[in-house]
């Protein structure tokens, strides 16, 4: 069987560093043979080097099952290798074996625990942007498998994806965009890249889906693609390098919230809204998140004013006190003034929702809630936090959620943070 590959495969499969691990994925729309590419790859290294170890998984095995599995079988078959005799498949133990020794497993990785104790040559991804953070990482630790051949040569350790692109800025992004390492590789793969697709493919898709919807599925390009995400229309326009400003009034805007803890800080005027940090901090009280603000601003001359959760004035579980006078005595203890303005209860989070998003972009498209990269968990809440699937509710990860990808355990509590101030000076009328 002689195989002719897309330029962007030939790209996937060809590693161009000297690094001995290669991680690669490849980010295409739909039809754009994502996983057909994949497969072929797996099969490939499973050839090249008798005895090696493989694993194909996602996030789910249903997943792997009627996908991934039937495109190596399609593979096989069109090798003209014939079960039993070059190769066998155990659906108990979900291995497939190569004549030549090879072992190719098939799991799914809800759990990263499971695949803690596998020794791995190389290991593909179905989906990644479905999998966790945590999951990734522990694919990258399971490359370690010391049994290389002479006769193998150059082999080197290869981990790689293939996914539709995130339509919100995750794991992928970070690693692969904003964090690039020299060994990481990204391959986007538009559906029109494809020339085996029949002609109507495309000017269909064109026709059903939304600009954005067909750039991020069609195009294969990273999306800001705001439906079920809770901020909606925020672009490169709201993220702004700012300056601090020891003169001018400083909000800090608190959510009390244990692990973590959130608080945002802000100046502001009489229409924009302007994030230039952020305290964020696991496992803490009051007590040292205030004396951090004092580390990092220990000269500031405008007022301070705080704002945030209204239940901030009930005691705080660490002290006597509440939450606003344990930082009210710590700023008084520096030398500073505090105002605080507050409501006198929470408004539902709905309605802070809708305050932050009219001022992210309002209906005739004006600008006026900016953010500094130094916010990192506060964009990261942008990009992420959710709706669940036909609803009006925030999706809150669950604890073992949190546990499977340490990530989620930021979300929420930078966004209310940030919207308790918004609402209270900009809200919904």
């Amino acid at each position: 069987m002689k195989y002719t590959l897309l330029e962007k495969q030939k790209e996937f499969f060809n590693i161009p560093h000297n690094n001995s691990l290669d991680v690669v994925i490849y980010q295409g729309g739909y039809g754009s043979g994502k996983t057909w590419c994949g497969s072929l790859l797996g099969l490939m290294l499973a050839r090249k080097y008798p005895g090696s170890r493989g694993l194909v998984c996602a996030k789910e095995y249903v997943l792997v099952r009627d996908t991934t599995l039937e495109s190596y079988f399609a593979h096989l078959e069109a090798m003209g290798y014939v079960a039993g005799k070059h190769y066998t498949f155990n659906k108990i133990e979900k291995k497939m074996v190569l004549a030549n020794g090879s072992e190719i497993l098939f799991k799914g990785v809800d759990n990263p625990e499971k695949i803690k104790s596998l020794n791995l040559h190389w290991a593909e991804i179905e989906e990644a942007s479905q999998i966790s953070d945590s999951a990734f990482k522990q694919l990258i630790g399971r490359l370690r498998n010391t049994n290389v051949k002479p006769s193998w040569g150059n082999f080197r350790y290869r981990l790689f994806g293939h996914t539709n692109p995130q339509a919100n800025k995750g794991w992928i992004y970070k690693r692969f965009v904003e964090s690039k390492k020299e060994n990481y590789r990204l391959i986007i793969a538009p559906t029109s890249n494809n020339i085996y697709l029949p002609e109507h493919y495309l000017e269909s898709m064109k026709e059903d889906f939304d600009p954005e919807y067909y750039r991020i599925n069609v195009l294969g390009e990273f999306g800001n693609y705001s439906s079920g995400l809770v901020v909606k229309n925020f672009t490169d326009e709201n993220i702004k390098h700012l300056q601090y400003n020891k003169d001018l009034p400083l909000h800090l805007t608190c959510d009390f919230n244990v692990d973590p803890m959130c608080w945002c800080l802000a100046h502001k005027d009489d229409k924009n809204i302007y994030f230039f940090d952020e305290l964020v901090i696991e496992n803490t009280t009051t007590q040292q998140a205030i004396d951090e603000f004092l580390r990092r601003y220990p000269e500031h001359q405008g007022d301070i004013i705080i704002n945030g959760d209204a239940s901030g004035d009930n005691r705080s579980s660490q002290s006597e006190f509440t939450n606003y006078m344990i930082i009210k005595r710590a700023l008084e203890n520096h030398g500073y003034s505090s105002k605080f303005q507050l409501r006198d209860f929470n408004p539902p989070i709905l309605r802070r929702i809708q305050a932050f998003n009219a001022k992210v972009r309002n209906s005739k498209g004006t600008v006026s809630l900016f953010i500094d990269k130094r916010c990192k968990w506060l964009l990261h809440n942008v990009y992420n936090l959710s709706f669940k699937e036909g609803t009006s509710i925030v999706d809150v990860p669950t604890l073992k959620q949190i546990k499977n990808d340490h990530d989620l355990k930021f979300l929420e509590h930078p966004f209310d943070a940030a919207s308790y101030l918004v609402d209270y000076y900009f809200p919904i009328k």
